[in-house]
């Protein structure tokens, strides 16, 4: 029986990392656990799951995903102004911080604050990888059918 390839539905277990065009990591499972998902679960964007497509166990590959197969390009509108007074009094704004927001249905939504100005607050609600490629490594350790419900 030959060795199932990855298509839909396949339960992948793989190693992964996550690079920028610099090099530097932003997540990898090398050094810890591999990670185990069904392809089309939402574990892994369209575009990462594009990518892996038709390997097999045990074979590695190198590729570079480009924003619009990731995580998108940066919306100007999801760039938001706040007054200093939208904020609570202790909370310690700075530059880089990680604010968790609700949105209209109340579910998380979380913004980088991007610049402080006096009483203007910018904070940026793009997910942080949009508009950038990133370098995807993955070594295939098992490919599966999907196990049943």
């Amino acid at each position: 029986m030959s060795e199932l390839s990855i298509g839909t539905d396949s339960q992948v277990t793989l190693h992964f990392s996550l690079k920028f065009d610099d090099g530097s990591v932003i997540d990898s499972t090398f050094d810890r656990q591999p990670a185990t998902f069904v392809m089309g679960d939402g574990s892994l964007l369209d575009g990462f799951e594009k990518k892996i497509h038709g390997m097999k166990k045990g074979e590695e590959g190198s590729f570079t995903v480009l924003p619009e197969e990731g995580f998108g390009q940066p919306n100007p509108s999801n760039v938001q102004q706040f007054s200093r007074g939208d904020f609570s009094a202790d909370l310690e704004l700075a530059e880089g911080l990680v604010i968790s927001f609700a949105d209209a249905s109340q579910s998380e939504l979380p913004g980088v604050v991007k610049s402080i100005d006096g009483d203007n607050i910018t904070v940026d609600f793009n997910h942080p990888l949009a508009g950038r490629n990133i370098q995807f490594d993955v070594a295939i350790v098992d490919v599966a059918a999907k196990p049943a419900d």
